[in-house]
């Protein structure tokens, strides 16, 4: 009995050991700051990561097909780029608002993976493109906005949009592929974003999961370009060095944390 005790004791002096160490790490993870938004960690700057927006200027952004950014459309607000909804657009004096367009880098990209959070307003819409060219874009109209792969950042569930199809939903290659095994915020929630695009593959994820992936130029990806919005448009999927986009569509968006790491091959 004694032996029996003595084991009991052990494995009770055990099991409170072990409770105080689970205790103090996560009163240590608690302790540990966040990430501050629009950052990057040495480890980012180590693996070649550069940002897209230091969270206070619009520095590296201008308009597509402008020289410089439709700031009616775009305030920075709280560490994130906002793209202000149309009704509230300021007005010229003949009562037009003032003219918009997608919010384009200057700078372009072939090959990398994106990293970037959203969120949208009720019942919104929204997007962020790449693979884009600026001259294909002018070319067609609208002439302020941008053809490209479209990553959809949108209200599911109030958003009309939705009901046309998994390729018009959240996370969708838009108009082309609908995403998989999604799980979303609550509206008015950052999710966080993450797009590969190297070589002719191509990936989108949502808050820590893959939710499609393609390759540009197969029979499959052929088939599904055939049957969209994009089927008259030359060369619409060809591979470039191309510029990442923000979408001026109606409604209220807010991105933060964009960052890119160029990919060499």
């Amino acid at each position: 009995m004694t032996r029996i005790k003595h084991q009991r004791k052990l494995l009770l002096l055990l099991f409170l050991v072990g409770s105080w160490n689970l205790a103090v790490y996560a009163a240590q993870r608690e302790k540990a700051p966040a990430q501050a938004p629009n950052t990057l960690t040495g480890q980012e700057k180590a693996q070649g990561w550069i940002l897209l927006f230091d969270g206070k200027t619009f520095n590296g952004w201008r308009g597509l097909g402008y020289d410089r950014v439709p700031e009616a459309h775009w305030v920075i607000e709280n560490g994130a780029i906002k793209k202000v909804p149309s009704k509230d657009v300021p007005l010229q004096k003949d009562g037009q608002p003032l003219e918009g367009g997608d919010l384009m880098t200057i700078d372009e990209f072939e090959d990398f993976e994106l990293s970037f959070e959203w969120k949208i307003s009720p019942a919104g819409n929204s997007g962020l493109k790449y693979n884009v060219s600026e001259e294909m874009s002018t070319a067609n109209p609208p002439t302020h906005a941008a053809l490209g792969f479209e990553y959809q950042i949108l209200d599911d569930d109030k958003h009309p949009d939705a009901k046309n199809g998994p390729n018009r939903t959240a996370a969708a290659l838009y108009d082309l592929i609908g995403p998989q095994n999604k799980k979303l915020k609550p509206v008015g929630e950052f999710n966080s974003a993450r797009i590969v695009f190297i070589g002719k593959h191509g990936e989108h994820w949502l808050n820590g999961v893959k939710v499609l992936e393609f390759d540009v130029g197969t029979p499959l990806f052929d088939g599904l370009l055939a049957k969209s919005k994009y089927k008259d448009i030359a060369h619409f999927a060809d591979k470039r060095k191309g510029h990442i986009v923000l979408q001026d569509h109606t409604d209220a968006a807010w991105y933060r944390n964009l960052k890119i790491r160029p990919v060499k091959r």
